[in-house]
């Protein structure tokens, strides 16, 4: 089971992208994905995750410009980047998770998609 995730790429500051992330493969059954990035010399962060049932959750820097949403009849999972800064400027992972366990941590999640590049310039 593999994510595909789509839709980085260079960018001014101040300018918005939409990340897409969809499976590949067989479906698989989940409660919940999410987006985490990596900048270089970093370790990989949170940035928002949704839960079928319980709703949205957001990293304090990008709460109010990011929006992560679902479109089930695509079977879809989108980030919707807006007001970019430079410090956005990282590798995006798509994940999902079909146990138990915190949203916000990366080791509760299953399945992970092979990243995309985000830039963002000054």
């Amino acid at each position: 089971v593999q994510l595909q995730a789509s839709g980085g790429g260079l960018v001014q500051a101040g300018g918005s992208l939409r990340l897409s992330c969809a499976p590949s493969g067989r479906t698989f059954s989940s409660n919940g994905m999410g987006w985490f990035r990596q900048a270089p010399g970093k370790e990989r962060e949170f940035v928002a995750a949704i839960n079928w049932i319980t709703g949205t959750y957001y990293s304090d820097s990008v709460k109010g410009r990011f929006t992560i949403s679902r479109d089930n009849a695509k079977n879809t999972m989108y980030l919707q980047m807006n007001s970019l800064k430079p410090e956005d400027t990282a590798v995006y992972f798509c994940a999902s998770r079909s146990g138990s366990g915190s949203l916000y941590s990366s080791r509760n999640y299953n399945y992970w998609g092979q990243g995309t590049q985000v830039t963002v310039s000054s």
